[in-house]
């Protein structure tokens, strides 16, 4: 039974480079930094709300509040080279053609696509590509709704971030369902439908319902999930409570549960004081009341997250809401990823440290683990085998499944981030899922 909604709903307004200077709370912030976020903002994406704002972010300690950081461009996200020559075209007073050209030629050396999303991960039907969708795991099949390209607040890591920014050959949507569904039909082995973005919650209730209906079609028993990918639960969980069609877009999961699917809401919390209000505590639980479940994952972020305390927090509090803790990911090698990223080893220290801090119902989630090339690459620990030290690593996914749990070990590399940072230990000149050529691995047609 769905609880009612607040009277009074607070409205959601954004706010971006162009508004900023008229929020009370920019006062907080050093002219210096103000500048900065100018400046960086010309490359990468940036938008938050009031919500985030008033309720989220301690401005006593801007610039180390996470919450600020996690929203707010920071100057370190570009080299010290390209912030420089953004500042100089900016402080000249240079025309918005030419400001363009520098941010695009910048946002294309930031490898936009990691991990072959438009190389390898793009489906296609009767040999055409399908430039909405992505399939890169057997089972699970992403959906990118037109409608749903942008978010409530931008996050500063995310992986996602060319969606937003404006390169039209670099994004991924779909306007309508009917190349999912003819390719869905098309794929008996496919179980898991994932909606993604940008973030599919900030469709109103009825492009949500034109999107999702056509899944719960009894020809497509097959798809047996259907996962939202979304940040609305932390930036914007008025979604589920007091927005207007707050209650029909319940009502539409309450619909896809009652049709016999799982319904996951896979929540993007990065912190634990995105569980602290009233209102996003509320959301979780209305959701629930639909049947749906809330599930929580994030990346490791330096300057965000980077402590076992925070981790232990949130998911505990995950735990008391109902919400399942999911996976911790490593920071992905895409975008700023040099401001954000840690070391593999610093990564799994903090989740063991994390982890033996919760009880086993916050035990599920999994990590830290690498969205790579060949699949999700857990780092499971450091250890001595035959008298070398090395990273133990397992696929927790993989482009082939029979790679999935199967151990392999890496030479220790303390500086290491990511999985293409790392060789093969004992002298071995590859890895074994480096024994196939691209394009021997699975195809989807």
């Amino acid at each position: 039974m769905l609880s009612p909604a607040p009277t009074k709903a607070p409205r959601y307004r954004a706010i971006t480079r162009a508004n900023i200077e008229s929020t009370p709370e920019w006062d907080w912030v050093p002219r210096e930094l103000q500048e900065a976020v100018k400046t960086v903002s010309t490359v990468l994406p940036f938008r938050t709300n009031r919500y985030v704002m008033s309720e989220l972010i301690d401005w006593s300690n801007v610039p180390d509040d996470p919450m600020y950081q996690l929203t707010f461009v920071q100057p370190g996200m570009l080299s010290e080279r390209d912030f420089g020559r953004m500042q100089d075209l900016l402080d000249s007073g240079a025309d918005r053609a030419a400001v363009r050209a520098a941010a695009d030629e910048i946002r294309y050396q930031l490898n936009p696509h990691p991990a072959g999303q438009k190389t390898h991960n793009v489906p296609h039907l009767n040999g055409e590509p399908l430039p909405g969708m992505q399939h890169k795991y057997r089972e699970t099949v992403l959906f990118f709704p037109g409608q749903g390209q942008t978010c409530h607040a931008y996050c500063t890591f995310c992986f996602r971030w060319a969606q937003f920014v404006g390169l039209g050959d670099m994004k991924f949507e779909a306007r309508e369902t009917d190349q999912l569904t003819a390719y869905l039909a098309a794929h008996p082995e496919v179980t898991d439908v994932l909606v993604t973005g940008g973030d599919p919650m900030v469709m109103n209730a009825a492009a949500l319902e034109k999107y999702l209906s056509p899944l719960l079609d009894p020809q497509f028993e097959h798809i047996r999930n259907i996962r939202i990918g979304t940040k609305s639960v932390a930036y914007w969980p008025h979604r589920y409570v007091s927005d207007r069609d707050a209650d029909d877009v319940l009502r539409l999961f309450e619909r896809v549960v009652a049709s016999g699917r799982h319904l996951a809401i896979m929540g993007h919390y990065n912190h634990p004081v995105e569980l602290s209000t009233d209102v996003a505590r509320r959301a979780v639980a209305r959701i629930r009341s639909t049947g749906a479940e809330v599930r929580m994952q994030s990346p490791l972020i330096r300057h965000v997250n980077d402590n076992a305390d925070a981790w232990a927090e949130l998911w505990r509090t995950g735990v008391q809401l109902g919400a399942i803790p999911y996976y911790m990911f490593v920071e992905r090698d895409t975008g700023p990823k040099g401001y954000f990223e840690v070391p593999l080893e610093h990564a799994w220290n903090l989740f063991r440290e994390a982890y033996q801090q919760v009880s086993g119902l916050a035990r599920t989630v999994r990590g830290p683990s690498m969205s790579a090339f060949p699949g999700k690459v857990a780092v499971v620990g450091v250890a001595e085998v035959k008298d070398e030290r090395v990273f133990v690593l397992e696929f927790l996914q993989a482009r082939d499944p029979t790679w999935v749990r199967r151990p392999f070990f890496a030479r220790y590399d303390p500086a290491a981030t990511w999985l293409d940072d790392l060789r093969p230990a004992f002298g071995e000149p590859r890895f074994f899922f480096e024994e196939e050529e691209p394009a021997r691995l699975p195809v989807l047609s």
